[in-house]
């Protein structure tokens, strides 16, 4: 039986993730109080911040820029800015 969640992101009950994919003390809560569904949001919009910022992920800046924006986007609700994208309405 999978795990539920107060998902911070979607403000509900939601399948929680299955196990800690973040380390650390960040990775913890967002185990504890993201979906599944709201970690496969942020993957997509990480990919188009890497990919439009030409992040080099071996870099330490590259990695704390990401994950300022991670942060702010499942917990704040901060949508990141990636030029040309316009965010669909949610329900």
């Amino acid at each position: 039986m999978s795990r539920t969640v107060n998902c911070a992101y979607l403000k509900k009950e939601a399948e929680g993730l299955d196990f800690q994919l973040y380390p650390g003390e960040l990775g913890k809560r967002i185990f504890d109080n993201i979906s599944k569904q709201a970690w496969a949001e942020w993957q997509s919009k990480q990919t188009m911040l890497i990919n439009e910022n030409k992040l080099n992920m071996m870099q330490p800046e590259s990695r704390k820029f990401l994950e300022e924006k991670m942060e702010a986007f499942l917990f704040e609700g901060v949508e990141p800015t990636i030029e040309g994208y316009v965010a669909p309405k949610k329900d």
